[in-house]
């Protein structure tokens, strides 16, 4: 093996050195490089001599074939994951493109590389630390004289609740929380006229230096929750000297987030000087690196690549005295735990950290117990992931042979809205290139994103998508949760996510800032394994339910392996589109649970916020409702009829 990288490195131009790393082999290169059929580049390889079989490349979680959702730091399938399993010849095999979205794969797996490598640990007794101020907030007369009458009704009308002691009263207005003069004329100047639920309770917590723990939807306002207090705190410590790091750290689980934030920190931050960097994978290491040691007052980052710099001593933790971690759920369902628990290691022991989460699992609750002291909760809403009542959520079951049709009918109807920014997603890579082509060739602009997209493509596409108000992004999950573009008015879910927990996440792109949205999701007979759970979501904001997510329902999930026949559950004939019985298309949804002969199963009259779609008699196979409803208040665009039971699509 040492002799075959030798060989490799040396027709690649390569610089290399091999080190011994827990009984495994490590090639570390200075370029990225191509190799014959493999042509995904990479600049760390791992080969792991006590789980990989020669002829394997990949390993780790997903067996000793995996050969696919790892990172850029990992080139084997370690979980296995959305990865090709097909076993590959070493070098000289036929070796399918890799996949470098999976980063969870990375920080859950690769316990024994570079990022598990211990950074020095530091005697925080022994450092002499720079003074540090937190407590710099002086409620305004109006906070002061607010009854308690007052302060009940605003949490029980937005669904507020407190835990902790102590807790300053919620302010309503941005002059009451005491902001200095430059960020209340960014915020004029944004168009902000009152703060959120989550910003007028958590500012007064921030600004008087307590820990916290933030519990609320996406497109809540978390964001300036955070930054519009840590510029505060960063103007009353000591400035910044020769060889410090930064005074606010930020963590966020995605590339796209982190941007985002350095978006929202430099428009309120660049008035007075205070500087930021951002910091993740994919993207070069040195204008990173050149930012850091020139010194910046706050630092954003994803956590495997900080772990890199700090690592490599190109900054340190010592003056970080404000720490956030940004969708803390998020980043502990990709694995980044240890990291994050390096990374506070680093970081002094009476520092203000602040939490931000959209669920309250146990595990986001175990490390707020560890890491936060006497902190306060405020919860926004139900502490179970809910979605964001602000939008409409349409579902259509369909075969996966109708999308490409229905797609199309969708987006015309939605393209006549001027302001009609669309983000679609499909679940896999080549699916999302697959339906921009599609759109392409139907005349559709259509941008795509996903993992295997280098740094530079996605913030071209990204920058793109942001500037056309009519533009129309297709993407993977890698998007659905880094993707902060308040105008998007629609999501399309081409293909239902894996779980529901993405589901929200994705229509969490649109209704954002408490603007109005709305969904659409194409749900298959495939996917009738989460149907609970999806009718569930749709319940709790009280949406409209098709009637036929009821029919998947009653029928046992195994039985749609086949939609053409086998499923025992539907007698001989299995599974079909129109007919729940035989396949017979003269039926509607077949007399269920019986010999599936079909016998018509009428459609009862739906009446549901406002979803009148009137007493149909009609069987599924004619298709025909007698009236509808427009969601023009609900922020949809108008629409001619309802079919399918109550569905907008044709």
């Amino acid at each position: 093996m040492n002799s075959l990288l030798r060989r490799v490195c040396a027709q690649s131009a390569l610089v290399y050195r091999f080190t011994k790393q827990n009984h495994s082999l490590v090639l570390k290169t200075s370029h990225n490089f191509f190799c014959s059929d493999l042509t995904s580049k990479f600049s760390e390889m791992y080969i792991r001599s006590d789980q990989n079989k020669p002829s394997s490349f990949g390993g780790g979680r997903g067996g000793s074939s995996g050969f696919g959702n790892g990172s850029s730091r990992g080139y084997g399938g370690n979980r296995g994951g959305d990865g090709i399993t097909r076993r590959n010849d070493r070098f000289n095999g036929r070796v399918e493109k890799p996949s470098f979205g999976g980063m969870q794969t990375r920080a859950r797996d690769n316990k024994n590389g570079l990022d598990e490598q211990v950074l020095k640990r530091i005697n925080w007794g022994q450092e002499e630390l720079s003074e540090l101020r937190k407590n710099f907030y002086k409620p305004s007369p109006n906070v002061v004289a607010r009854s308690r009458t007052e302060i009940e009704t605003f949490q029980n009308k937005h669904e507020i609740t407190v835990c902790g002691r102590e807790c300053p009263t919620s302010v309503f207005e941005f002059h009451e929380i005491g902001f200095p003069s430059y960020i209340n004329s960014e915020l004029t100047r944004q168009g902000f006229t009152q703060p959120t639920v989550i910003q007028s309770s958590s500012w007064p917590i921030a600004m008087s230096g307590r820990d916290l723990v933030g519990i609320a939807q996406t497109g809540s306002g978390k964001t300036l929750a955070y930054i519009l207090p840590a510029l505060v705190h960063i103007t009353y410590q000591e400035k910044l000297k020769r060889g410090d790091g930064p005074i606010v750290l930020v963590l966020a689980p995605t590339r796209e987030l982190a941007q985002q934030i350095q978006t929202v920190a430099t428009d309120f931050g660049k008035r007075i000087g205070i500087r930021n960097t951002c910091v993740f994978g994919g993207a070069p290491k040195r204008p990173q690196q050149n930012d850091l040691q020139r010194g910046c007052e706050i630092v954003i980052a994803t956590p495997g690549r900080l772990i890199d710099f700090l690592q490599q001593e190109t900054t340190n933790l010592k003056r970080c005295s404000y720490l956030v971690l940004d969708e803390a759920d998020r980043m502990l369902d990709m694995g980044f735990e240890p990291q994050i628990r390096k990374i506070i290691e680093q970081i002094r022991p009476d520092r203000q950290c602040l939490m931000w989460s959209a669920t309250w699992p146990k595990e986001v609750k175990n490390l707020a117990e560890e890491f936060l002291k006497d902190y306060l909760q405020i919860n926004i809403g139900s502490l179970n992931l809910s979605a964001n009542q602000n939008i409409l959520q349409i579902v259509d079951v369909c075969d996966d042979s109708e999308k490409d049709t229905k797609l199309l009918k969708l987006l015309q109807e939605i393209q006549t809205d001027r302001e009609s920014k669309t983000i679609i997603f499909g679940e896999t890579k080549k699916k999302v290139d697959d339906i921009r082509n599609f759109l392409m060739r139907n005349q559709f602009r259509a941008v795509a994103i996903h993992g295997d997209k280098s740094q530079r493509e996605r913030d071209f596409v990204l920058g793109k998508f942001r500037q056309d108000r009519q533009s129309i992004l297709i993407a993977t999950d890698v998007a659905s949760r880094g993707l902060d573009v308040d105008d998007v008015k629609f999501v399309i879910n081409y293909d239902f996510p894996s779980n529901v927990e993405d589901y929200i996440h994705r229509i969490g792109r649109t209704g954002r800032s408490n603007n109005k949205g709305t969904s659409y999701t194409f749900f298959t007979p495939q996917n009738a394994q989460k149907v609970d759970e999806l009718i569930n979501i749709l319940n709790e904001t009280n949406q409209y339910i098709n009637p036929e997510l009821y029919q998947l329902k009653k029928y046992n999930p195994k039985g749609f392996n086949n939609r053409r026949g086998g499923g025992r559950p539907f007698g001989n004939g299995g599974f079909k589109r129109n007919n729940y019985g035989q396949g017979q298309k003269t039926g509607g949804y077949g007399k269920p649970y019986e010999n599936g002969s079909g016998g018509g199963y009428q459609k009862k009259t739906y009446e549901n916020n406002g979803y009148n779609n009137g007493a149909g008699t009609s069987k599924y196979g004619e298709r025909k409702m007698n009236s509808h409803t427009r969601f023009d208040d609900r922020g949809a665009p108008p629409t001619t009829a309802y079919s399918n039971g109550g569905s907008r699509f044709q």
